[in-house]
């Protein structure tokens, strides 16, 4: 988006004076305090809550118009529905999603930038535009009954909304990020009913960092979400397992192995994703065609079990609520972990944090059956479900304090969510030291990013050497004579000078002083180059630049155009690279503290 024009005073006289005036106060207002940051949080919730809600009834309209009355209580929990149309429809919705990506390509050929991607690398600008297009795609993906959850969609529009709100109202970089942090809590607590999961959702995983000056804000916008939700008798998904008994010391050691155990299960899943995307990229070279055979292959599980459809809020109530054969929990943990994995990686659009909840209960209430069979005490299955549930999506989400407190708000039992706290703790610390990477953050890794988490980087990689270096540099040829040089650059005129070859490329630096040594009797400068083969690029970050000053000790540089071509375009000092490092450092810091101007 342009900036904005500057202001024009108004015409006290003009109709017009007054609403712009009126305007004016109002943004100053907004940029001028917690209060106004709050306002904006409240209203971007409302819209997340709106949009997550609406999101939601279109999906499961379209599960009743596709699939008939047989999931009214959830297509991952369908009785009497046509065989065929369980094998076909999803591969129909595949077709349908190849066309709309088509289309796509040609209007917005490039990849939509999510919060996480925002508010690390652009200051929390969003398109609202990406939005829609993600919110299409994951609706169709998830109403045609591929493995994926909305809570791509609902974070995409939550986030773009609020990033669209706070730009129009001018808002500084800080606080922009903290308001695409209020849309994504918004989004999630709207989708489960709970803020306090919204909300820890927003600042491990959007925000990237928890500050008191972000508390109100993102607390808000968790809240004016469900309410809107709850006033519009809305229903997202919803995890109520309900009379979870409150664990014994054993219950602590079973949920610490448990945890273990859905770390190791969870790395396996990614890797299957981007394994099966591979073989995809390889195996079905025309993009559009991608999702159809996924999508069949999921049909192909769905009729052993229904469970492999869509994100599978259905088949854990289901799960929650009843006791059933190890078998069969069994064979629903296998399908749904191939249906996510092959959906995903066949191309279809929407994430894996509903179906990482399912696959962890279901494999909680697997190891429940353990401790009979070495001689322990029988554990209730549904705590270690709820366990499950919870280190497997901090495996995969990569948000262990919002995975506690969605066990919490769930069970409403303080002593399981100690007993959680435990499981994600250790899901966490097995899951970054063996594997580095929540789903999100390696799905940016295979697109051959960098970042891993959403802490503000994107103003070092604008501290470039490009923007940093000085342009007026004094240059000289590798051959003049030593007396010429002694004559142009008498001892204090400059400390060092860039010296060129015959075709005007860097051939390195010659230091003054050494120049006009006394027992210096070299004919020309040649045999006094330095540094023939180091030089900074105009590309590289402050981050960089410093490496490069470190690793070969010396206190300025050339600037080069490229490594090939070789052109002196600039040089730059580690001392003026530290000062303008440690100003951007400080002043994030104050943004993060709120003590930002």
């Amino acid at each position: 988006m342009p900036p904005a024009p500057a202001a024009i005073p108004a015409d006290p006289n003009s109709l017009s004076a007054a609403p712009v005036g009126r305007m004016g106060a109002f943004r100053a207002w907004i940029r001028g305090g917690e209060l106004g940051l709050v306002f904006l949080a409240v209203i971007a919730g409302i819209a997340a809550g709106l949009l997550a809600t609406a999101m939601s009834a279109a999906a499961r309209g379209l599960h009743l118009l596709l699939f008939g009355e047989g999931v009214a209580h959830g297509l991952s929990l369908a009785r009497g529905v046509d065989p065929l149309q369980l094998l076909l429809i999803p591969a129909l919705g595949g077709l349908v999603l190849g066309v709309v990506n088509m289309g796509i390509a040609r209007w917005r050929p490039r990849q939509p930038v999510d919060p996480i991607e925002a508010n690390a690398l652009f200051g929390g600008r969003m398109s609202l535009w990406d939005g829609v297009v993600v919110a299409v795609q994951n609706l169709i993906s998830n109403g045609f009954g591929a493995s994926v959850g909305l809570e791509a969609g609902y974070t995409q529009v939550g986030g773009g909304v609020a990033s669209r709100l706070g730009r129009r109202l001018g808002l500084r970089r800080g606080d922009l990020r903290v308001l695409v942090g209020c849309g994504a809590a918004g989004a999630i607590a709207a989708a489960f009913d709970a803020p306090l999961t919204g909300a820890f959702y927003a600042f491990e995983l959007v925000i990237g960092t928890y500050a008191i000056a972000s508390l109100a804000p993102v607390v808000a916008s968790a809240v004016a979400a469900i309410l809107t939700t709850r006033l519009l008798s809305g229903q997202t998904y919803l995890v109520q397992p309900g009379g979870v008994p409150s664990p014994a010391w054993d219950g602590y050691l079973l949920a610490l192995a448990l945890g273990v155990l859905c770390a190791l299960a969870a790395i396996a899943l990614m890797r299957g994703v981007s394994m099966i995307e591979n073989a995809f990229k390889t195996g079905v070279p025309w993009a559009p065609l991608r999702p159809a055979i996924g999508g069949l292959g999921v049909g192909v599980l769905a009729l052993l079990s229904p469970g492999a459809l869509s994100a599978g809020h259905g088949a854990l109530h289901y799960a929650f609520s009843t006791e059933g054969p190890l078998k069969a929990a069994l064979v629903l943990l296998v399908v749904k972990a191939a249906a996510s994995a092959l959906s995903l990686g066949a191309g279809f659009r929407g994430g894996l944090f509903f179906a990482s909840l399912l696959m962890g209960a279901l494999l909680g209430k697997i190891f429940a059956a353990l401790p009979p069979e070495i001689g322990l005490h029988p554990v209730d299955p549904l705590f270690l479900a709820v366990v499950g549930m919870s280190a497997f999506g901090t495996a995969v989400i990569g948000a262990p304090l919002a995975m506690t407190f969605l066990a919490l708000e769930s069970t409403g039992n303080f002593a399981v969510a100690g007993a959680v706290l435990t499981a994600v703790a250790v899901s966490g610390l097995v899951t970054r030291r063996t594997f580095g990477y929540s789903f999100a953050t390696w799905r940016f890794h295979l697109r051959g990013e960098t970042i891993r988490s959403a802490h503000d980087v994107g103003w070092l990689r604008d501290l470039t050497v490009g923007k940093l270096m000085r342009r007026d540099v004094r240059t000289v040829r590798f051959d003049t004579k030593l007396s010429s040089f002694r004559r142009d650059f008498p001892l204090g005129s400059t400390e060092r000078v860039i010296a060129l070859d015959e075709a005007g490329r860097y051939a390195g630096v010659v230091l003054v002083v050494e120049a006009h040594a006394p027992e210096m009797t070299a004919e020309t400068i040649a045999p006094l180059l330095k540094l023939k083969e180091v030089a900074l690029l105009p590309a590289m970050n402050a981050k960089e630049a410093m490496a490069v000053f470190d690793s070969v000790e010396v206190e300025a540089l050339a600037v080069l155009d490229g490594a090939e071509s070789r052109k002196v375009i600039g040089s730059l000092t580690a001392s003026h690279v530290l000062r303008r490092y440690g100003e951007e450092i400080d002043k994030r810091w104050q943004e993060e503290v709120g003590l930002g101007s």
